[in-house]
């Protein structure tokens, strides 16, 4: 069964039975023949992928200033030449600065204080000399220096006060105790 052609001048391109242009020939891609396959590697052929033996590299950095002209000044006897900054050795950040041997032990110290006080004042007093030896040096340790000498000072407090309490009760105790009954 074939379908009625369409109604008006419009002609329906799919209802006649004829092509309305020849088939596209393929060896003919847009409008350049295909070429043909290739014959045989000549094995002394320079590789065409092979990078360029003197290209610059592409991964290598690039001074954004390489192009600019050199200030016509020199630079004042004493400082450095203009440039960048040294870098840090390694990758990443910078490494924190050296701990203070001295902090560490006066921390230590004060920490022991909890069961015996008697380390206590040591460590609070080692805590102020490491901290004079921060500022002068510029090690780290700041925060356990700090750290002894606050927990120090206080197990000093209350050792003064656990000495002070015995005191008055041996005080007490004599005071208290009856001396009549001692009849030699």
């Amino acid at each position: 069964m074939t379908n009625p052609p369409p109604p008006g001048n419009w002609s329906d391109p799919t209802w006649s039975a004829q092509p309305s242009s020849p088939a596209p020939d393929p060896t003919v891609v847009a409008g350049q023949p295909v070429p043909a396959q290739p014959g045989p590697v000549d094995p002394y052929a320079p590789d065409p992928y092979a990078a360029a033996p003197y290209a610059p590299d592409p991964y290598a950095p690039v001074d954004p200033y390489a192009g600019a002209k050199q200030p016509a000044t020199q630079p004042m006897p004493g400082y450095a030449p203009p440039g960048y900054p040294p870098q840090y050795p390694g990758y990443g950040y910078p490494q924190p600065p050296k701990t203070n041997g001295l902090a560490i032990a006066a921390f230590v110290l004060a920490l022991i204080g909890f069961t015996s006080c008697i380390t206590a004042p040591i460590g609070a007093i080692l805590g102020h000399v490491a901290q004079k030896q921060i500022r002068l040096s510029g090690e780290g340790g700041a925060g356990m220096a700090k750290a002894a000498i606050i927990v120090g000072w206080i197990l000093t407090g209350f050792l003064v006060l656990v000495i002070a309490i015995y005191a008055a009760a041996i005080i007490y105790a004599i005071v208290t105790s009856d001396n009549s009954s001692s009849s030699y």
